[in-house]
């Protein structure tokens, strides 16, 4: 069975959208927690690397939620395949 041209450019970029966000997650978990100790500086009243792993890295996962859910129902009204609304 063949996959219509256009369902793989979909599913592509479905991906490749995937990949970036994993990678933004990755680098806030691991890369900035693990430096951030580092940082003698405080934020809001608190060490920044407190204030990056008990809150930072929450704000960040939320708009990284928000914008694929926003990301992906933008590229599927564009391809054609989005879902219906229920009423």
């Amino acid at each position: 069975m063949q996959v219509p041209a256009r369902l793989q450019e979909y599913w592509r970029r479905n991906l490749n959208l995937t990949g970036i966000l994993l990678v933004i997650w990755f680098v806030v978990t691991f890369v900035l927690a693990y430096f951030a100790r580092d940082l003698s500086f405080n934020f809001f009243g608190w060490p920044f690397s407190f204030y990056m792993g008990a809150q930072g890295a929450l704000i960040v996962y939320l708009l990284i939620i928000w914008y694929y859910a926003s990301a992906m129902n933008k590229l599927d009204k564009e391809y054609g395949v989005e879902e219906e609304e229920i009423e």
